[in-house]
């Protein structure tokens, strides 16, 4: 069973629910700092493949509101605006976490009054990972396993 779920509010902003607190600093980053962005979530699973797999990675997490750490040994978050927001989860965790956010990034409804330039004739998940794609130069690492 998954420790962490999301929903939409009335506004279709992110929501999260915890049954363990311990997962409340996870949740709370995965709604904030990578929002309703599918380029950060897949910026997010990337790096947790590389250095899950021994790679360094290309850049460090680039946040306004958290610092995060991305290590062979898990991945720690401070809210730099709130004090008591802070966490340190396995790789694991967090992999599991991201991977749930991206199915319901997905599983969002598309604004149909949204004009995209980029590949409107693609799903908008599937324009940003071309995108990302494009400006990293390389396949995402879950590319065949989780898209």
């Amino acid at each position: 069973m998954a420790f962490i779920s999301f929903s939409l509010d009335e506004f279709r902003l992110p929501l999260f629910n915890v049954a363990d607190q311990r997962y409340r600093a996870l949740g709370a980053w995965l709604i904030t700092d990578i929002s309703v962005s599918y380029s950060a979530c897949l910026d997010a699973l990337q790096m947790i493949d590389d250095v899950a797999n021994g790679r360094p990675l290309d850049e460090a997490w680039d946040s306004d509101k958290y610092e995060v750490g991305f290590s062979p040994d898990g991945v720690e978050f401070v809210n730099e605006w709130v004090a008591d927001e802070r966490g340190r989860y396995s790789l694991d965790e967090t992999r599991e976490a991201v991977e749930s956010y991206w199915r319901f990034l997905v599983d969002r409804p598309e604004n149909r009054e949204l004009i995209r330039e980029y590949r409107p004739d693609l799903p908008r998940w599937q324009a940003e990972l071309l995108q990302w794609e494009e400006r990293w130069g390389r396949p995402h690492p879950d590319r065949g396993r989780l898209f």
